[in-house]
């Protein structure tokens, strides 16, 4: 477990948003907010394996970027914070698509019940990335269509938040950005 597992992060507690311990937030099924980020290449979007030492669901293929905001953190600071924390990825247009919200049970006992703000960047090129050890074990590109598919026939291999976006909300999050995508 790393220092910032034990982040300071927006959450509700008894309708007030409050800076809250991230474990806490999570232990206790609070909502809070989070930021999303999915880079796109034609039909093709960036994903990540969490690394085996994420506190919850490491292992798992999420999104291209996913994490909470420091208390104050504007959620785009966010988003390019953690692009570069995560990925070493840096200097992205990032667009603004939606804010959705959902709860999760990621084992161990503890729950995701978030507010995010989605953003999605599309690149000309499969730009580089140089992966966190501590954060990621791995990356691919993967047409939008196979990710749909794998997340259904193979979801265990998914984060609980990545099915849902594909399947709640991908309509939100990628018919603007990407025309006939899905």
């Amino acid at each position: 477990m790393t220092a910032q597992d034990h982040t300071l992060i927006p959450a509700w507690v008894d309708g007030t948003l409050t800076p809250v311990d991230k474990l806490r937030a999570h232990r206790d099924g609070l909502r809070h907010k989070a930021v999303s980020v999915f880079v796109l290449h034609e039909n093709k979007v960036l994903i990540q394996r969490r690394a085996l030492g994420k506190y919850h669901t490491p292992g798992l293929w999420a999104n291209t970027c996913c994490t909470h905001p420091h208390w104050g953190e504007a959620p785009e600071d966010c988003a390019r914070r953690r692009l570069e924390e995560e990925l070493g990825i840096n200097g992205l247009d990032l667009v603004y698509r939606d804010r959705v919200e959902y709860r999760a049970d990621v084992g161990g006992g503890l729950i995701e019940h978030e507010l995010v703000d989605i953003f999605v960047a599309r690149v000309d090129h499969r730009i580089p990335t140089a992966p966190n050890p501590d954060e990621v074990m791995d990356v691919a590109w993967v047409e939008m269509s196979d990710l749909v598919s794998q997340t259904q026939t193979q979801p265990e291999r998914f984060t609980p938040w990545l099915r849902i976006y594909l399947q709640d909300h991908a309509a939100q999050i990628f018919s603007q950005a990407n025309r006939g995508l899905l």
